[in-house]
């Protein structure tokens, strides 16, 4: 167990270091080597215990090519956006003779640390992974270890490994586009947590879109990235902004949120305000009125998403691929036209 008074995460260089032998040297004797004495076994094995080292056996079975694994870590696995995506990461590691390993960390840093420790102690060859924190301090333990990670949807500050992402900048900006061209002027929009990459670009892309509006000022409400945030967010912005026609809601379990909202304040869709979400739902279509969406190729980013990492894997040192797939927008009855009928 790593002591807590360490600053860092003990490495095998630091074994070798205070042991006075080569990190070669330390590796023969985790593995048990016949060729390192007794007397020298002890001497390495008291430093690491002395030091807390755990040896990554992970990176041991890669390096022996005897590990067909893949750590799978989302943010949410509640959300069906992940659900989607999974679905097209286990088709292609499937068919390329490879395990899953799935992992939730229900957007909570700690315990995303504890499940990318425990990929690491059951031994992985990569790790897909939602990030939660927006920092690549967060993700240390996996890059010192040596051991691939695939950045999906949200994308770390800093964190410089291959990636797959929508053009979120883009997709929100053509949904306030097509509220702006339907004659709405008071464009309110409902967003997740600045930290997360997929939440602060979304509501650039908004930002950008209201330029195009004289005068205008953004109405924002920012919650969390859950039904039960969209409605606080929602429930919040309809009660202090009166004059909103139009939303936009830059995730699909915070568009269920906002839905409830606007019901439960008794306003018309699109009578009395227009509505835009993201992701096609299965759900987004028995709505009454259907409702207009951003719909992302959820399954084929996680299919690239997995062709991407065993990519790595096997070639470890290629040049860092940072995939970007686009949008469309889906326009049904949820937008309508503008109606001079306003809520109250």
């Amino acid at each position: 167990m790593i002591k807590k008074e360490n600053p860092h995460k003990i490495t095998v260089h630091d074994v070798a270091k205070k042991a006075e032998v080569s990190t070669a040297t330390v590796s023969r004797v985790i593995n048990n080597s016949d060729t390192v004495s007794n007397d020298l076994k002890i001497r390495v094995q008291a430093v690491i215990n002395e030091l807390g080292y755990r040896p990554n056996r992970a990176a041991h079975h890669l390096r022996s090519g005897k590990v067909k694994r893949v750590g799978v870590l989302f943010a949410d696995i509640r959300n069906p956006f992940f659900t989607s995506v999974l679905a097209g990461i286990e088709n292609y590691l499937h068919q390329a003779d490879y395990a899953l390993i799935l992992g939730n960390s229900n957007e909570n840093p700690k315990i995303e640390r504890m499940q990318l420790q425990a990929f690491l102690d059951e031994g992985v060859a990569g790790i897909i992974l939602s990030s939660v924190a927006n920092t690549s301090a967060q993700y240390q333990q996996v890059i010192e270890a040596g051991i691939p990670i695939l950045a999906i949807d949200r994308i770390p500050d800093n964190l410089k490994v291959d990636s797959i992402s929508i053009n979120n900048i883009k997709a929100a900006k053509e949904a306030t586009e097509h509220l702006i061209h339907l004659g709405h002027k008071n464009i309110a929009f409902i967003g997740g947590p600045e930290h997360i990459s997929t939440a602060r670009l979304r509501k650039l892309g908004y930002l950008e879109a209201l330029e195009k509006i004289p005068n205008n000022k953004p109405t924002i409400e920012l919650g969390d990235f859950t039904q039960a945030g969209g409605y606080r967010a929602t429930t919040n912005l309809l009660s202090t902004h009166k004059n909103v026609s139009a939303l936009l809601v830059a995730n699909n379990l915070m568009t269920l949120g906002a839905l409830e909202a606007i019901h439960e304040k008794k306003i018309l869709i699109p009578d009395q305000i227009a509505l835009v979400g993201f992701d096609d739902m299965p759900w987004a279509t028995s709505l009454q009125p259907p409702l207009t969406v951003v719909s992302q190729p959820t399954y084929d980013m996680g299919k690239i998403a997995a062709r991407l990492l065993l990519d790595r894997i096997h070639n470890p040192d290629s040049p860092i691929q940072q995939v970007t797939l686009e949008t469309h927008l889906i326009v049904r009855e949820s937008c309508g036209g503008l109606n001079k009928t306003r809520y109250t």
